[in-house]
């Protein structure tokens, strides 16, 4: 049994606060600046403040004892659970991603380290490290050509939001092969490249284009393609402008652009790790 004193905190009056008080506090407000961070400087944002406003006027009007037009207002409160999980089903997804993402990587790295036998696991470094390798070489050569390039790194690609867009190929990464996807004369370069569990999985996929309106306005479809990815998805998304040759990155609907080699190579770790 825990003492009662220990449980509360202050007595400030008739309002005693206790230890569950401040951690529900606490909790409530992780949650709604996550959900913040999830729908800021996209449309979903402008819908929320317009829920949020409808569900004030109808207590407003409630208070005034303006029945007519309660009645009214009434009708779209009764379903505003509903109308709030249709429109943000997105959003909804993405925060169900965010809360259950970093427990079960835990759980599977403590797996991993549990079943690994002998030097698989250096073999397994070695492997991701010659990915890396091959990954640099050709986002560097594309940005020197101004080849136009959309790759995803995925740990995940069966939960990928893509569809089923894209042609299969379960190649092995390299950079002889990606370049040759993104070559103008080919029929896939269109397209973005989905890489996982190291391999090739796709060419010319069809991703998600994020509807944010905070976003420079001078950045091109496959920008906005990548950031909509990395909204949804814990995916890396690395771009190569056409335009202008520079390079990106799209993590957690966060976009870096003009990268250097240095900040390329620590991105393709943070997407290996």
């Amino acid at each position: 049994m825990i003492p009662s004193e220990v449980l509360f905190l202050l007595d400030i009056g008739f309002l005693p606060i206790s230890v569950w008080d401040v951690l529900d506090v606490l909790i409530v407000s992780y949650l709604i600046y996550q959900l913040y961070t999830l729908v800021r400087g996209s449309v979903a944002f402008n819908i929320f403040i317009g829920v949020i406003t409808l569900y004030a006027l109808y207590f407003i009007v409630g208070v005034l004892g303006m029945e007519m037009l309660r009645a009214i207002l009434g009708q779209f409160v009764s379903v505003g659970v509903i109308i709030i999980i249709i429109i943000f089903q997105p959003e909804i997804r993405r925060f169900l991603v965010l809360l259950g993402n970093t427990t079960l990587r835990q759980r599977s790295n403590v797996l991993q380290r549990l079943f690994r036998l002998g030097d698989s696991g250096k073999g397994d470094e070695m492997k991701s490290q010659g990915e890396q390798f091959e990954l640099k070489k050709a986002i560097l050569s594309m940005s020197k050509s101004m080849t136009g390039a959309l790759i995803v790194i995925s740990k995940s690609v069966a939960n990928e939001p893509i569809g089923t867009s894209g042609t299969r190929l379960e190649a092995d990464v390299s950079d002889e092969l990606l370049r040759t996807i993104f070559d103008k004369s080919t029929p896939l370069h269109d397209g973005a490249v989905l890489i996982g569990n190291g391999k090739i999985q796709k060419a010319g996929c069809i991703l998600p284009v994020s509807e944010r309106d905070d976003l420079p306005q001078s950045v091109g479809l496959r920008h906005r393609a990548a950031v909509g990815l990395s909204e949804r998805s814990k995916s890396f998304a690395f771009i190569v402008s056409e335009e202008t040759g520079f390079i990106s990155v799209a993590n957690d609907g966060k976009l870096q652009r003009r990268i250097n080699e240095a900040k390329l190579e620590e991105a393709l770790r943070a997407a290996y790790s």
